[in-house]
């Protein structure tokens, strides 16, 4: 029996899961055999882009699996170089038939490129009026990036999608996209693996008889952000949805806050101001 996952409102009133499957990283044979194995685990929201090179097996494991495509919630994103009015209105067009689905859940720009910012937005205004995407958001906007799209946009995002964990903890950019109504979703929840041996983790671990993984992901879900790990390992895929069968208490979740050390594995997006 699939364990029940709670879901989020965005602001335009769609349902998305909080607990997703990111696949960076991810490519052939290995993408979609792990997009396969995650939607019989139960994971309903799959994450990739148009830079992950991957978007086409994606749609090919959607294809295979027994999940309708309505129950399914895809993200993509749009690349770096398709950045502009035109070019990323013909972008979407490339990732929809690569995706073989007739519409998107969630299309992102994937980094706040300088100087195309604006028209880039413009355009997934536009994809959104046409109905050809349910919701559009923005990735690696730290809050004056996003105070910038309040100037122009007629659509507030529906997720901010950031690198995010209890290592690196924007405390700032939480609070605005509550206060905005914007859904905050974190990549890289588990920073690669590189805090597993954190003491103060694993006696968390310990205490709920999970693993480190399974607490920083179920620390993401009690503060309410969206998280997206990444696995192909069946076996790993089982682990980080195993998280619905306990809560960590507000003070834990407080006290995890304080892990905040500012370690980090993707670019800063605050280079592209």
């Amino acid at each position: 029996m699939l364990q029940k996952q709670p879901t989020v409102k965005l602001n335009n009133g769609i349902e998305m899961p909080l607990l997703g499957l990111g696949v960076y990283d991810m490519y052939g044979q290995e993408a979609e055999k792990a997009v396969v194995t995650a939607l019989e685990i139960g994971y309903r929201l799959i994450d990739t882009a148009s830079m992950y090179k991957n978007e086409t097996e994606i749609g090919n494991a959607i294809k295979k699996s027994s999940v309708p495509r309505a129950d399914i919630f895809i993200t993509t994103k749009l690349n770096n170089a398709d950045h502009g009015y035109d070019a990323a209105l013909k972008a979407f067009e490339v990732s929809l038939k690569k995706l073989q689905t007739d519409y998107i859940d969630l299309y992102l720009i994937h980094w706040p490129i300088k100087s195309k910012r604006k028209e880039s937005w413009k355009a997934l205004e536009k994809i959104y009026s046409q109905k050809g995407v349910r919701a559009i958001g923005v990735a690696n906007y730290m809050v004056p990036f996003l105070e910038e799209v309040e100037s122009y946009s007629g659509v507030v995002p529906a997720i901010d999608q950031v690198e995010f964990s209890p290592y690196l903890f924007p405390g700032e950019l939480l609070q605005y996209t509550r206060q905005h109504q914007i859904q905050l979703q974190a990549y890289s929840p588990l920073v690669r693996g590189k805090k597993m041996s954190d003491p103060r983790l694993i006696k968390l671990a310990d205490k709920y008889h999970k693993a480190p993984a399974q607490i920083m992901l179920r620390w993401n879900i009690d503060l309410g952000v969206s998280t997206i790990p990444k696995s192909v390992s069946p076996a790993r895929l089982k682990e980080n949805f195993d998280i619905f069968d306990f809560h960590l208490t507000a003070e834990e979740v407080d006290f995890m806050k304080t892990f905040h050390d500012g370690t980090r594995v993707a670019d800063d997006p605050m280079i592209l101001l």
